[in-house]
This record gives structure tokens, sequence and C-alpha cells, in this order.
């Protein structure tokens, strides 16, 4: 005596219930507000515009032809990186601001806990996680902990150097008595000259677009291969955890 298999309107009923018993498993929390997410998409901005611009001015492009007044592109580069550098001086600003006044998802980019041993043994499960070996990672409403780790000393710390660079190096055609010469007038001596300077400078933006391109490709490989969303809570502030 055989059995019959089910009939085709059970076996999606039976489905259906199991995508709804998956859905109610999916959980978001706030986390970002929207003066952090603001500032990321901002600072992106500005990162972006003050890498090619900086790539320019560092490698300038062969003269323009004809009157000097007529060709006023390696000026219009500088005003650009400029004011793209400004621009991200006033985010720093803002962004330390709002974390003192912001949530404490808003404090992560700023200190980390190096002393505390979890954080550590957290951290190297994480990079485990991101070297494969980890079947799964964890779970962190705010930034794991190896992400958090990158963040301030490959991101903050070095946008800081970038900044006090670049406005001693502004500093130097703004000329003596200027206040970004009088605030970073400083920098040049201490690295040695304006050369110097410069070749820092250099390698700090290469630093930032090789920390650029991590950045997004730990942010899309977790949102695809992790257990919460990373791309998706940047614009919407929420994060969901699939499991």
């Amino acid at each position: 005596m055989s059995t019959s298999s089910p009939s085709a309107p059970a076996a999606a009923a039976v489905s259906d219930d199991r995508v709804v018993a998956r859905a109610q498993s999916i959980k978001s929390v706030y986390v970002f507000e929207a003066p952090v997410r603001i500032w990321h998409w901002v600072n992106a901005l500005a990162i972006t515009a003050l890498a090619i611009t900086g790539y320019f001015i560092g490698s300038p492009l062969p003269t323009q032809p004809g009157e000097a007044s007529a060709n006023f592109l390696m000026g219009y580069i500088r005003f650009a990186h400029f004011a793209a550098g400004y621009l991200l001086a006033v985010g720093i600003l803002g962004r330390l601001y709002w974390a003192v006044v912001g949530n404490h998802h808003a404090r992560e980019l700023f200190w980390v806990p190096i002393f505390q041993r979890a954080y550590w043994a957290e951290t190297w499960g994480m990079l485990k996680w991101y070297a494969f070996v980890s079947a799964r990672p964890g779970r962190y409403v705010g930034h794991n902990p190896l992400a958090r780790l990158a963040m301030f000393f490959a991101f903050f710390l070095l946008t800081i150097f970038m900044i006090v660079t670049g406005f001693a190096l502004y500093g130097e055609g703004a000329q003596m008595g200027s206040w970004q010469e009088r605030m970073f007038g400083w920098v040049i001596p201490l690295f040695g000259q304006s050369q110097d300077v410069h070749t820092w400078h250099h390698l700090g933006m290469w630093g930032l677009i090789c920390f650029v391109i991590i950045h997004v490709y730990a942010a899309i490989r977790e949102d695809i291969m992790g257990r919460s969303s990373v791309v998706s809570t940047m614009i919407s502030g929420h994060r969901t955890f699939k499991d």
C-alpha cells in the first residue's frame, strides 16, 4: 500500500509557515543616530575628493596650452582639496561633539578597551572569522572588536595626522601670521622640512585609501556572510540580526 505525497497547496502552506517563522526571528536594533550617519557619508565624500585632488597635486597634470589666465585647472584642484580638507576637519569636530551628547555607540570610534582581556579574545575571534577560519562571527550591536580597533588606529588617528599635516602645509601658502601657520607651523620643523611633511602627508593618503578599500570589503562581506546588517545600518540606523 503506497502513501500519497502531500498536495501542492499543503506543501506551499508549510513553506510559507517556515518563511514567516524565519521572518519573526529577525530582530532590529537602533544603533547609529542621524548625525552619525550623515557625518559618515559626508566624510566619505570628503575623503574621496581629497584622495583624487591630492593625487593630482602630488603628480600634477601637464602644462595647459594658451594664456595662463585662461587655464586655472590646478588652481581649481587645489581649491577643491582645501575645501574638502576644511569639511573633513569640521566634520571630525562635529563628530567629537556628538560622541559626548549621542548614544554610547557614537563613542566607539574614539577609544578602544585595550586593557581588557575579553576584548582581545573577541578581536581574535573576529580575525579568524575574516580569515575564513571560523564558521560564524560573534554578534555585536555596534562595531565588532576588530572593526573598532581598525577604526580607531587606521582611520581616526590617521585622519588627525592628515588634518594636522595638511593645515601645516596650507599654512606655508597662507604665510607667516595666518591662523593656520600659528596653530600648525610647529609641524614642519618637527618633521625636518617641508618636503618631509609633503612625503608623509602623501603616504597618509595611501594609508587612508587602503583603509577605505578594506572597510568597504569587510562591510559588504559582513552583509552577505555575517549574522547582521552593516551597509544598510549606516543608511537607516537600524542593525538587523538574521538569527
